[in-house]
């Protein structure tokens, strides 16, 4: 069986193909990547012009195998995602009060009863703990005894207009969707240990257009948020500060940016003639990285402003895991252990369970911009493995949408 995972994102579309192999583990069978058009933060604005794309996209995907469409796993993004904690309770239903999986699945469906407005949908349910009789702290109910199951429930939810036409795209050119993940925790699971999650961590996936951040702490996420900026806003800071066009503030920023001014030489210039000849002045490069500085830092001002709220800031002993195609910059660790006050690294996808044969691919797949893509996929080998899923057709996924989280 083949499984594919398609992170849409602002700037380019990944996509990654795998074969399940008998020892639970997947086999790259292919890395697709191409210019995304019709995005804005994350969110489609023209689905005839992502569509198009998307179509020359699958026209070499179905080159592996015609099935390799029928089973994809997308990616979703954008900044109205919100998250609301929820609590459920149910009475035991079996006369000897031992608990069974309905009734797990009766206290889990009761806490997705809250009040999201008929434009919203729920795209996770994530239990944080069971409560039996008023004991708490319990991963798995299945088994005890007693007359009063309680859960406290974690509800990521999304605009259903927004999902419905990522949905619209992939099925008009002959996609077929197994499940949505939100795309912060996708890269969570490519990027973290079990060890990071539970001593508590914080990871930033800074994309083109929006910043993804997941907190965990003893194996539980905590909080999710999207911030409207990332990398793009980087180079739209730098076409106004230079007077340049976009594509040469976008080369500026790959070749010469820094994150941090101060490690930056004061005498270092640049002749952005050398970048496109109608510009006649130089700058510095400690200029160029004082612009940099100043949207990363806000970016970090911002997440940690939310780790303040939950009492977080400075208390993560995992840190600060930065990835994201944004993770890049030269100088970002530095950057976010001075503004975060906790250790930072890179988040590289982990390819441990991933067979991959071709070195080159091996190599591109640990670059941080390709984490959403390859959490998508190790997700959906995960579920294939444990048989929960099944393709779907129009609004066919949700019955049994996101069992990975239940017990």
């Amino acid at each position: 069986m083949y499984i594919t995972s398609l992170d849409i994102g602002t700037s380019e579309i990944r996509a990654l193909v795998a074969e399940t192999q008998k020892d639970r583990r997947l086999s790259l069978a292919g890395l697709f990547k191409s210019k995304a058009e019709g995005l804005r933060k994350g969110e489609i604005v023209s689905i005839d012009d992502a569509s198009r794309v998307l179509a020359l996209l699958f026209d070499d995907i179905k080159k592996i195998h015609k099935t390799a469409l029928k089973n994809i796993f997308l990616g979703v993004g954008g900044s109205n995602i919100k998250m609301e904690s929820s609590r459920g309770i149910a009475a035991v239903s079996r006369s000897d009060n031992e608990i069974y999986q309905d009734d797990v699945q009766r206290v889990i469906k009761a806490s997705q009863a809250i009040s999201l407005g008929p434009n919203r949908m729920i795209l996770h349910t994530l239990t944080r703990e069971f409560i039996v009789d008023g004991t708490s702290g319990i991963v798995d109910p299945l088994g005890m005894v007693g007359n009063r199951l309680e859960v406290q429930s974690l509800i990521i939810h999304s605009f259903k207009s927004s999902v419905n036409s990522l949905i619209k795209c992939v099925e008009a050119v002959g996609g077929e969707v197994a499940g949505l993940i939100f795309n912060p925790l996708a890269a969570s699971r490519a990027v973290l240990s079990k060890i990071q999650k539970d001593l508590g961590v914080v990871v930033i996936d800074i994309g083109a257009g929006t910043t993804g951040v997941c907190v965990y702490e003893e194996n539980n996420l905590l909080q999710v948020m999207v911030l409207p900026m990332g990398a793009t806003n980087i180079t739209n800071d730098l076409a106004i500060g230079l007077r340049c066009g976009v594509g040469s503030a976008e080369t500026i920023k790959l070749s010469f940016g820094f994150a941090l001014p101060k490690e930056v030489g004061t005498r270092e210039r640049l002749e952005l003639q050398e970048i496109d000849p109608n510009l006649k002045s130089n700058v510095t490069r400690r200029f160029i990285s004082e612009i940099i500085e100043v949207r990363l830092a806000e970016i970090f001002e911002l997440v940690n402003n939310e780790l303040k709220l939950m009492g977080r800031n400075s208390r993560l002993p995992a840190g600060v895991v930065v990835t994201g195609g944004g993770a890049k910059m030269p100088g970002i660790v530095d950057l976010a252990k001075e503004e975060l006050k906790l250790p930072a690294q890179i988040g590289i996808p982990v390819l441990d369970n991933l067979e991959v044969n071709d070195p080159e691919v091996r190599l591109e797949l640990e670059d941080p911009r390709f984490s959403v893509a390859l959490g998508l996929l190790l997700w959906g080998g995960d579920e294939s493995f444990k048989g929960k899923w099944s393709s779907s057709k129009k609004g066919g996924w949700a019955g049994k949408f996101f069992k990975h989280f239940l017990p």
